[in-house]
């Protein structure tokens, strides 16, 4: 029994860590967009408000894929909280067992925020 719930929790492992890393991924690339958007405007010698709607849109867009992220942080501490009730607590569900503070603890705090408290 021990052995299949420990098979079942790394194929679980390896599809949280694959959407993790497409999250970031998304952001990523989200964040270069809307960051050379202002750039492509100035660049083609048009006036600051055009695409503005444009460039806020991505801005929204951007900040939703920072709070689905979030919402995929809690889901991975859930998983690891169900590990531990599963009887697998010495499975480590990351690259090494040590584990960063939690940086944010209010559900809106904005990603600025945290990477200013993270430096």
């Amino acid at each position: 029994m021990l052995k299949q719930r420990r098979a079942a929790a790394e194929n679980l492992t390896e599809r949280l860590f694959a959407t993790e890393q497409a999250i970031d991924d998304a952001i990523s690339k989200m964040a270069e967009l809307t960051g050379y958007m202002p750039i492509a405007r100035a660049n083609a010698n048009l006036s600051a408000v055009v695409g503005q709607d444009a460039i806020s849109q991505a801005a929204e867009t951007l900040s939703a894929l920072v709070g689905v992220r979030g919402q995929l942080v809690a889901t991975h501490n859930r998983l690891a909280e169900t590990r531990d009730q599963i009887g697998l607590q010495a499975m480590a569900m990351g690259n090494d067992d040590t584990k960063p503070p939690l940086l944010a603890n209010e559900k809106d705090e904005n990603i600025v925020t945290l990477i200013e408290r993270a430096s």
